[in-house]
């Protein structure tokens, strides 16, 4: 990926989980954003955080 997609972590400071209201951890390896307490990972493209549900992978 290049340097002009990156994901901003300053971003994990303004960004919550839309399911549970809480805070998110970023996976730099997988390019997602994890709620633990709602188990589910959203995917970053192109350095944009997609927030919804419905793109959301359950996690194991």
């Amino acid at each position: 990926m290049s340097d002009t997609h990156s994901f901003d972590r300053r971003m994990l400071e303004a960004l919550i989980c839309p399911v549970t209201h809480g805070r998110l951890d970023y996976d730099a390896e997988a390019q997602e954003l994890i709620s633990k307490p709602a188990n589910l990972a959203f995917p970053i493209r192109n350095g944009i955080p997609i927030m919804l549900v419905d793109e959301a992978r359950k996690l194991d």
